[in-house]
């Protein structure tokens, strides 16, 4: 993280089209993290980062979904839109700390 990045939220999940990984928030960037798991010995392992997006490159954020619940954005990476829809357990608390995040990075 770089200086003066704190991390507000972090999460195992899985994305639709990328897989299971780990959600980050800080009050800088969104990021995800791939992981691979082995049930024998329980172990989880950190992968590569298949994406970092700086909060201001943040077009549109919502929830989704009546079973299985997303929380989703849609993100400027490079010089096309992209959309991420993650299966989090708290969909409500990520939406509302995702847009407070946005708030806050636009006011400083």
């Amino acid at each position: 993280m770089d200086e003066g990045e704190k991390r507000l939220k972090q999460e195992d999940c899985s994305e639709d089209n990328l897989g299971s990984g780990i959600l980050t928030l800080t009050n800088k960037r969104l990021a995800f993290d791939k992981t691979s798991a082995r049930i024998m010995d329980f172990s989880k392992r950190f992968g590569d980062t298949i994406f970092e997006v700086e909060l201001q490159n943040i077009v549109k954020v919502w929830k989704e979904g009546r079973l299985m619940k997303k929380v989703c954005f849609t993100a400027k990476i490079d010089n096309d839109e992209k959309t991420f829809k993650f299966g989090v357990f708290n969909t409500k608390d990520w939406l509302k700390n995702i847009e407070s995040a946005i708030e806050n990075s636009k006011s400083q």
